[in-house]
């Protein structure tokens, strides 16, 4: 079937703002079709702020041959999730609102864009030394059983769990923000595309041949400067 051609992001999303939410206060565009990263399967991400909602929602619709994700927010309702993602060190709404494009402004978006943007540029809170050593002792747990395991099944999904924390340990020791799914590689990216490139060779590499050095390697490297691999003394609710 051939696809219909669909009208341009920027237009496509603010005439949904205008049907469906004509009174709200403010509204941005975000997303791929923002960073000039658009696929044939990339959607809409449309932040909406409107006094008179109750509770913040998310929905998802397809609407002029695009699929659109809509983000409510009320003018205070943002704040508690600017506030949640930061402690899980995904800023995804504060993201979306730094980069996106305005559709719609009464006035309030500068001061909203800001609250963003000075959320990012901090970065997210150190770990507690507790967390530290579980978390390298978690990476060291699952390198074990990378290395023990004599089934490529099994090895096959211990390297995602490995991926995973690998990601998570060398950006948040280094002050940086984490990601989820593609924002794995794009944060490591942001952080050191050199490190990003290895990284994504090493796992390359196993998937593609079975060879576990390069993921061995990477994960004893994030490790060295912490103490390496941790198993002997560590302790948990003593």
């Amino acid at each position: 079937m051939k696809r219909m051609k669909r009208m341009k992001a920027p237009f496509a999303a603010k005439r949904f703002v205008d049907e469906y939410f004509p009174h709200c206060q403010a509204a941005l565009l975000a997303g791929s079709v923002v960073r000039g990263e658009e696929t044939p399967t990339s959607d809409l991400d449309i932040v909406i702020f409107d006094n008179q909602i109750e509770k913040a929602y998310r929905k998802s619709r397809i609407e002029y041959n695009w699929p659109i994700e809509v983000f409510v927010h009320s003018l205070t309702s943002y704040k508690a999730y600017f506030k949640s993602d930061a402690e899980r060190a995904r800023p995804s709404l504060p993201q979306m609102v730094a980069e996106g494009i305005v559709l719609k402004d009464s006035g309030i978006l500068s001061i909203i864009k800001n609250e963003a943007a000075e959320l990012l540029n901090e970065g997210p809170a150190p770990w507690s030394e507790q967390t530290l050593l579980t978390k390298r002792y978690m990476l060291t747990d699952a390198l074990g059983d990378f290395l023990g395991t004599q089934n490529e099944a099994e090895a096959l999904f211990i390297a995602n769990t490995l991926a995973e924390a690998i990601h998570e340990f060398v950006l948040r020791t280094n002050g940086r923000w984490i990601g989820s799914s593609k924002w794995i590689v794009r944060a490591l990216k942001q952080y050191d595309e050199n490190f990003a490139d290895r990284f994504v060779e090493a796992f390359d590499v196993f998937y593609k041949t079975g060879n576990r050095e390069g993921i061995i390697r990477i994960t004893d490297e994030v490790l060295m400067p912490f103490g390496g691999r941790l198993f002997e003394g560590y302790s948990v609710g003593k």
